[in-house]
Order: structure tokens, then C-alpha cells, then sequence
């Protein structure tokens, strides 16, 4: 038997096809696409190409045992139930699974046993699962409710402390010049404009900026960045209970992320466990789908 885990977000759909005893035959990537009600045939088109060129690299018939695919959006009940349906008769595979991308991410750092997984990139969430198989999480609530510690967060806190140092209510900042000219404005009050118009990505890129900033020792910078560190450390304090190990994943914190070191350092200051784990998400969905894993999906 054949089965596809597929990996989906708005930069890239990466799919990889495995046999029955989980070993990786081929792996695919096409353009990305997040879940939606109002479009699900993007993500449908995205996830479809990619199985189609893993299967054909992996000489694999369709359709295929199984197909899971954690994608971007997922998490709302209307979007999953969207693109579930306009798979119905897609001939892909015999079954197909929708979950999130947290969870495939968590398929791959955790395989078996208990283990926490926090995720910093754009947004943030902290994924865990108990010794006895309970699910947990903790944030995952979106840029206007949640996001704490996110590279969205930091983005946007650096461009009020622009305006507020603009203001004079607090002091002068390194940031004023950088993210003018990272938003291509040539005065504080065309932030407004910026702002109203950039997406949560984009706003998300000048997180590294905020952290090179506090690295030149700007005082303002290195207050968001403590924030930051800070708000990532509460957002897992209430899945301790799961375990006391964990793996960080997501462009802030994972590999070279620019906040990593600092969350790594405080995390095992408040004694957890940090773990050096390669995450492959995609291969994580690959292995939900051989063992016929249900989705456990939550809101984004």
C-alpha cells in the first residue's frame, strides 16, 4: 500500500510518498495555498499537484491507500469541511485526512510519547501531547486574539514603538530609520497606510530587524525582544503538565531563527527540556497517514 503526506502553507505545498512500512519513496513540492471556504479550489489545485508529481516520481498509481495533508487554515471547521469535500472526487486516494500544519510538524519532532511543540514563525501556538495520547494546545488564536511572541507581534510592536517614539512618549529608537525604510515610507504617519495595507507576512518580516536593533543595544528593541521571549515562555506554561521536553519549530525560533538561542536559554531556564530535532513535516503527515491517524485540528 501507498500513502502521501502532504505539508501545505502560503509559501509551498511539499507532498511525500511512502510504502506501508514507512519508507520514503519520493518527495514533491508545488506553489503554496492556505485552506479557505471562499477558495478552496487553490488549495485543492496545490495539494493535487504535488501528489501527482510525488506519485509519479514514486512510479505510484493513484489512487493511493491514504492521503494526509496538514494544511494552513485548516484549523476552521467551515475551511477543513471546504476542501475536504472538493476532494470527494478528486481520485487521489481512498481516503483523505485534513489537519493542520501543526500537527504534521508535531507528527515529525514527537513519532511516539509525550512532548511539547512550540512553533514561533508568523504566528504562534504550542502543540502537546500527554503520555497516555491527550491532546493539548495553548494559543493558536490568530493575529487579533493570540499570536503572542509571533514574528507578527514583534513586526508590529516595533512599528508602535516607531510612532510612539515619533510622539516623544518614550526615547529616540534605531528602529525609526530601519522600518521607514523597510515599509518604503519616508515619514512616520505613512506607516498608517502601511500597515492598513500589508498582510500578516509582511508585517511578520521585520521582526529580525526589531532583533538586530536590541543586538545594536537599542533600548526600546531589546524590550520587545525580552516581551517576546517572555510571552513564548507563558504560552507553553500551561501544557507542563504533557511533559517537560520540547521542540521549538517556526522561522523565529527553529535552526537559525533570529529569536532561537534567547528562547532555547529561557526555556531551559524555567526547566524544560529543549531538544536538537529535525522536523519534516511532510514526512510527519506521511507517517499520520500509514498509521491512519485521525485529525485533532485547532482554530488558527
Amino acid at each position: 500500500m501507498i500513502y502521501v503526506g502532504v505539508d501545505g502553507g502560503g509559501t509551498r505545498t511539499r507532498a511525500v510518498v511512502v510504502d506501508a512500512e514507512g519508507r520514503e519513496l519520493a518527495r514533491a513540492e508545488a506553489p503554496g495555498a492556505v485552506a479557505s471556504h471562499v477558495a478552496p479550489g487553490r488549495v485543492i489545485g496545490a495539494v493535487t499537484a504535488a501528489v501527482h508529481e510525488a506519485c509519479g516520481a514514486a512510479g505510484a498509481g493513484l489512487p493511493v491507500e491514504r492521503v494526509w495533508a496538514g494544511l494552513a487554515g485548516a484549523g476552521q471547521a467551515i475551511s477543513r469541511a471546504a476542501v475536504l469535500n472538493g476532494f470527494e472526487e478528486s481520485g487521489l486516494a481512498r481516503e483523505v485526512v485534513i489537519g493542520t500544519d501543526v500537527e504534521v510538524a508535531f507528527a515529525s519532532a514527537f513519532p511516539e510519547g509525550p512532548g511539547v511543540l512550540l512553533i514561533a514563525g508568523t504566528g504562534s501556538i504550542a502543540w502537546a501531547r500527554t503520555s497516555d495520547g491527550e491532546v493539548l494546545r495553548s494559543g493558536g488564536w490568530g493575529q487579533h486574539l493570540g499570536d503572542e511572541g509571533s514574528g507578527y507581534a514583534l513586526g508590529r510592536d516595533g512599528l508602535v514603538l516607531v510612532t510612539r517614539a515619533h510622539d516623544g512618549r518614550v526615547p529616540p529608537t534605531l528602529l525609526s530609520d530601519v522600518l521607514l525604510r523597510a515599509c518604503a515610507v519616508k515619514r512616520v504617519d505613512g506607516l498608517v497606510g502601511w500597515m492598513g495595507e500589508a498582510t500578516k507576512s509582511e508585517i511578520a518580516a521585520l521582526a529580525p530587524l526589531v532583533v538586530a536593533a536590541a543586538d545594536e543595544g537599542d533600548a526600546g528593541a531589546s524590550e520587545l525582544l525580552d516581551r517576546s521571549v517572555r510571552e513564548l515562555a507563558e504560552l507553553v506554561e500551561p501544557l507542563r503538565s504533557a511533559a517537560d521536553r520540547m521542540v521549538l519549530w517556526g522561522g523565529l525560533v527553529a535552526n537559525d531563527g533570529p529569536v532561537g538561542e534567547r528562547v532555547s536559554a529561557a526555556m531551559a531556564a524555567r526547566g524544560w527540556t529543549v531538544l536538537d530535532r529535525a522536523v519534516d513535516p511532510p514526512l510527519g503527515a506521511a507517517e499520520l497517514a500509514r498509521t491512519g491517524t485521525p485529525a485533532h485540528p485547532v482554530p488558527d
